[in-house]
């Protein structure tokens, strides 16, 4: 959901973070409030964090509540937009035939929960590819590229040359690896401490 456009900087805000209801540590929460924003309330994702916008009036079992509701919702338009294992490798085959002549053929293709470093993996031997699941939500291009990637070490181990000249025939490669690396960069980047009330 996007930014209401009323909350442009400069507006006074109190912010707070805080973690998920269920107290997981994955997604830091963190509630804006804004004296312009009167009855409306939205979320976003930003990076690994949920923003929640509410107006400065809000009592705190408001804001509780509307927290709730606002990642309950989150999480809906996220899981229908999603593609499961089965669409995935679906996508692979179809990306194979358009790129490598459906010459690169996996086994099996599946998100996966516990590549944190990396986008993507193969393993060769066993025709397995598999995504990070930090991909889910990002534009469909960079899903294609890192599918395409990996599809690559299915015919070519390795990041030589002809690794390199095979994946050329992904059109987007080059803005593809541009946003993952923008991506990398601002995980690295020190977040702003939380407002204070003014």
């Amino acid at each position: 959901m996007p930014a209401d456009p009323l909350d442009r900087p400069g507006t006074p805000q109190r912010s707070t973070t805080s973690l998920p209801p269920d107290g997981s540590a994955t997604d830091a929460i963190e509630v804006r409030r804004s004296s312009r924003r009167r009855r409306t309330v939205s979320a976003y994702r930003e990076g690994d964090r949920t923003v929640v916008l509410i107006p400065a009036r809000m009592s705190e079992a408001e804001e509780r509540r509307w927290v709730s509701v606002m990642l309950d919702k989150l999480a809906a338009q996220e899981s229908r937009r999603t593609p499961g294992d089965g669409e995935l490798a679906e996508r692979a085959r179809r990306l194979s035939d358009q790129y490598f002549g459906g010459r690169a053929r996996p086994v099996s293709v599946r998100w996966v929960t516990n590549q944190n470093t990396r986008w993507g993996s193969c393993t060769p031997a066993e025709g397995s590819i598999r995504l990070s699941h930090r991909l889910q939500g990002m534009p469909e291009y960079v899903v294609d590229y890192v599918l395409c990637h990996e599809l690559a070490h299915l015919l070519v181990p390795g990041h030589g040359p002809d690794f390199w000249r095979l994946l050329r025939s992904y059109p987007r490669t080059e803005r593809a690896k541009g946003y993952l690396e923008g991506v990398a960069a601002a995980a690295r980047l020190p977040h702003p401490p939380a407002g204070r009330d003014e």
